[in-house]
């Protein structure tokens, strides 16, 4: 078990120390002395830049449209998807740039929130140059500098929310880009909150420093493609958001992770061959989470070939299926480790946030990148905005 509410199994290979547990007791000696701020925001303690006046102003609206990019943004969806059976209101996403806009027919029933850190992200400020229009429902959260999104809340007369500097956009989660928005869907931010009290759970601690010495042995013997079996149709957007973490935290210096999110059971009929088979760079994470599912199998619509399906759930199928790819990735000598949810809640989305925000922090340190910048992706926003200037 890693907690109450997360099953978890190791990779089953012999690794190295790694100096793992020194780097991370050197972690959490700089998160309690200050030096690692970012942390702060997974805890507790942490004090938010907004009072819970702005979420008595705007919880009674039924509408809401968040506008942004990767980390601003990937958190908010993934924390709807995943606890969408507890969430009353109607949350849209506006994460990419589109051909065409789906706006509501009352637009000024909508909310919108526009997150960027920068204040100047170019997708973020041409989406909501287009839906904002005569909202005058909207709120910024944005560094407290100058930028674009400071200068437009002043002439839209926005409420302007401080996104603290010191933390990345893809460590946000549990920052007010994540928490204003899981307020504002009726949740319990301060359930999310786990950090203390797993840094003080031994078996956490020991099987997380454990985790990433695993990993670093796979990336010592050449496994760089981190595949993600994911069982549960809920968490696709839980993986986009960590795909962009690990990615994006640790692809420098020709080190780094490739992660590659696969839908399963589905996708056993078009990838597994080249999993089992294919080109031995890879190791796995299967991820469920153990509920009812109500549809049943019909025992009057079965031949009696199939009879063995008889008082059999869909849920029953696709466990099934995951046990039998983890019984053959055995045989086979394949790496993997699992994630099995036991119970759908706040509380297991913080644990699970945390547990991937210090992996990857400890992942950096070991591999001696600064898990905190993207000095490549920002060439590709100075030559995009160098091309729009010529034409």
């Amino acid at each position: 078990m890693l907690t109450k509410n997360i099953k978890f199994k190791k990779f089953i290979i012999k690794s190295k120390n790694y100096n793992t547990k020194s780097i991370y007791k050197n972690m959490i000696r700089n998160y309690r002395n200050g030096h690692l701020k970012l942390l702060s925001c997974l805890s507790k303690n942490y004090k938010y830049s907004y009072d819970k006046k702005l979420i008595k102003k705007y919880k009674k609206y039924p509408n809401f449209r968040i506008i942004g990019m990767g980390g601003s943004i990937l958190g908010a969806e993934a924390i709807y998807q995943f606890l969408k059976h507890k969430i009353k209101k109607n949350f849209f996403f506006l994460n990419n740039l589109e051909k065409k806009f789906n706006l509501l027919k009352k637009e000024k029933d909508i909310v919108n929130l526009i997150i960027s850190k920068s204040g100047n992200t170019l997708e973020t400020i041409s989406n909501s140059n287009i839906v904002i229009k005569n909202n005058k429902k909207n709120i910024i959260i944005t560094e407290n500098k100058k930028n674009y999104l400071n200068d437009l809340a002043n002439n839209i007369k926005a409420e302007v929310v401080e996104h603290k500097n010191y933390i990345g956009g893809r460590y946000s989660v549990l920052s007010e880009v994540g928490m204003l928005p899981a307020e504002l869907m009726g949740l319990k931010e301060n359930n999310f909150k786990r950090l203390n009290y797993l840094i003080r759970n031994k078996k956490f601690v020991d099987q997380l420093i454990r985790n990433v010495s695993s990993t670093l042995e796979l990336l010592k013997k050449g496994k760089y493609l981190s595949v993600i079996l994911n069982y549960d149709h809920k968490s696709e957007n839980l993986f986009k958001w960590y795909q962009q973490l690990i990615s994006e935290s640790l692809g420098k210096k020709s080190k780094g992770i490739f992660p590659i999110i696969s839908t399963m059971p589905k996708d056993n009929h078009s990838l597994l061959q080249f999993f089992l088979d294919g080109p031995k760079k890879n190791f796995y994470t299967f991820f469920s989470v153990r509920e009812k599912n109500p549809n049943k199998i019909i025992k009057n619509n079965l031949l009696k070939s199939h009879y063995y399906l008889r008082n059999k759930n869909l849920q029953n199928i696709t466990y099934s299926h995951m046990l039998a790819t983890q019984n053959i990735f055995k045989i086979k000598k394949i790496p993997y480790r699992c994630f099995e949810i036991l119970k759908r809640s706040e509380e297991t989305m913080g644990e699970i946030f945390c547990f991937f925000i210090l992996e990857t922090i400890l992942l950096g340190r070991a591999l001696k990148v600064n898990p905190f910048d993207q000095p490549s992706v920002e060439l590709i926003k100075k030559e995009t905005k160098k091309i729009l200037l010529k034409n």
